[in-house]
């Protein structure tokens, strides 16, 4: 099948599946959405976390926050593996498991006063639970930013505008930084002097592409990747606190914009290429690389299904939903954008960055030439600026113009996450009882300092985050399968059907935990025993809650014995 069919027949899936699955059987069938149900964000509107969005202002949010990063790198490894295994889990991953996951963890949370999906497993598995679930999060979250800061700050990094490095974007730097007081004044006016959204973000769409414009043609030098990291701690900081309404909403919608232009372009652009595959089919065996199974399904991550976007759903999005059938719209879809994004990654890689055979084998070669961060990041961008250059783009341009799409993505999954690290650590104190915590400045503080550590720190000569990098898709994937338990003991307490998201939950918690012990046995192989005893605390982690689990499906199943029993008695 060639490429152009193979995406078409993609695109068909996602539809197909939206309308039937998402908006028939589990929005109607198992959790039964009801508009009547007011969500938290009416409920407990407080003007700054809770506030009530418009469905597309929200999907923008929800999209550009868990679209970071890892849907471009993880499919730009995979597919050393050969591009089958890679487009079908990016794919039916995706339609089974994924969406599910984000849109059953928005359900949940919306119900739970917009908690967290920890906080959540105190309810419905045991108070036990949410401890551990906040830490595995607290780990999670605060390594995968401290990574994205140093990738966005490599990024930034030339040292002048004679010598730009090939891994450098400076022409990024302006229109990433201008957005941010964009995005405030349309906040601004919109919420606090009644001026029209749709016409004020018309003007906040037209401002970001002249501002990338102008960054294209002016590249920011002159800055070491030290001073980019201080610039985007500080700035989580700022976006941690301020008000959704003020920053948030407004910046995430307008980056999501150019997401789609991105999108329909590098779409547009493959279409009128029409490239043949120059990577095989399957490649069971490459040097150096783990195997197919299970790690498949870790090394693409985010591309099919990612604990992070429970976090984000049952964190900032389920708090400013407007309604429950908004759901469908926001949870679901808004993971098949992902997919989508992990698709043209597949397919830049495969059909679209190299002319033959020869070359892709040149750099998949083996897992350690291909499998470094900058290496996949600049593969995923020269593939898709080849689509772009078909529609008339000067192939430098196209490949600025990607560098700040991945930029602004990368940059609102940092500001998103610093939040979500705010709430988890307010969580944290809530059940420590250490009120400090609950102080929103203060959290934010350890926060961005925890996220500094992964940035800054050195372990064995490399920063904290990199050193331990290998833990994130693992970690990632079991509070994944550990968010889909919670779902699953949650519908199986309501007495609702449970294999739509108990098969997921065995899928990626059986390949996942297989994969974790397979690390820390390699890691002590290697002598790298922080990597190690830090994979086997999260691993005890979440056998523990599974274990409780196992308690209480026990507990439930006896009490209906006994109902039953009584009710045939009398």
């Amino acid at each position: 099948m060639s490429p152009v069919v193979m995406a078409i027949t993609v695109l068909c899936l996602y539809l197909v599946f939206f309308h039937f699955y998402a908006k028939g059987v589990l929005s109607k069938k198992i959790f039964e959405l009801n508009d009547d149900n007011p969500t938290p964000a009416h409920t407990m509107n407080d003007g700054v976390d809770y506030v009530p969005a418009n469905k597309y202002i929200i999907f923008g949010h929800h999209y550009a926050s868990i679209a970071g990063l890892a849907p471009m790198l993880g499919p730009a490894i995979a597919v050393i593996w050969g591009w089958v295994p890679a487009l079908c889990w990016v794919v039916f991953g995706t339609l089974l498991v994924g969406a599910v996951h984000d849109f059953s963890a928005l359900v949940l949370s919306i119900r739970h006063k917009g908690q967290s999906v920890g906080s959540i497993a105190r309810d419905v598995i045991s108070p036990r639970t949410r401890l551990l679930f906040l830490l595995v999060i607290f780990f999670l979250v605060s390594l995968a930013m401290g990574v994205f800061v140093l990738v966005i700050s490599g990024l930034f990094a030339a040292p002048d505008a004679a010598n730009i490095p090939a891994t450098a974007h400076p022409e990024a730097v302006f229109p990433t930084y201008s957005l941010m007081l964009i995005a405030m004044v349309i906040g601004f006016l919109v919420y606090k002097k009644d001026f029209p959204l749709w016409p004020m973000i018309a003007v906040g769409f037209v401002l970001m592409l002249i501002t990338t414009s102008i960054g294209l043609d002016m590249p920011v030098t002159g800055f070491t990747a030290n001073d980019w990291t201080w610039s985007l701690l500080i700035y989580a900081f700022i976006a941690s606190v301020l008000p959704v309404w003020l920053l948030l909403q407004p910046r995430d919608f307008l980056n999501s914009l150019l997401l789609y232009l991105a999108l329909f372009s590098m779409l547009a652009g493959f279409f009128l290429l029409s490239p043949d595959w120059v990577a095989p089919a399957f490649n069971p065996d490459p040097v150096g690389a783990p195997p197919l199974m299970p790690f498949l399904f870790i090394v693409i991550a985010c591309g099919a299904v990612s604990g992070f976007h429970g976090l984000v759903a049952s964190g900032t999005t389920s708090k400013q939903l407007n309604k429950e059938t908004d759901a469908p719209f926001v949870g679901y879809a808004g993971m098949i954008g992902e997919s989508l994004l992990a698709l043209l990654a597949v397919l830049a890689t495969t059909a679209g960055a190299f002319s033959s055979r020869a070359e892709w084998e040149s750099f998949y070669g083996s897992w350690e030439k291909a499998a470094g961060l900058h290496q996949k990041l600049g593969i995923f961008i020269q593939g898709n600026a080849n689509f772009i250059h078909q529609l008339g783009i000067p192939l430098d341009y196209a490949a600025a113009f990607i560098s700040v799409v991945v930029v602004g993505f990368a940059m609102t999954s940092v500001d998103t996450g610093a939040r979500l690290l705010r709430f988890n650590l307010e969580e944290i104190g809530q059940t420590i009882n250490v009120k400090a915590l609950g102080n929103r400045y203060f959290a934010t503080t350890l926060a961005v300092a925890a996220i500094g550590f992964f940035a800054f720190f050195t372990m064995d000569g490399k920063p904290a985050g990199l050193f331990l990098w290998t833990l994130f898709g693992t970690t990632n994937q079991i509070l994944a399968g550990l968010t889909l338990l919670t779902v699953t003991i949650y519908l199986y307490r309501k007495k609702k059907p449970i294999l739509y998201t108990l098969l997921p939950m065995l899928l990626v918690l059986g390949a996942t935990i297989s994969g974790m012990i397979m690390g820390v046995y390699k890691a002590l192989g290697n002598e790298q025993w922080t990597v190690a005893a830090v994979g086997a605390a999260i691993f005890l982690l979440a056998f523990w809650v599974l274990i409780e689990a196992l308690v209480v499906v026990k507990k439930v199943r006896d009490e209906r014995k006994q109902d039953q029993a009584t009710a045939s008695t009398q």
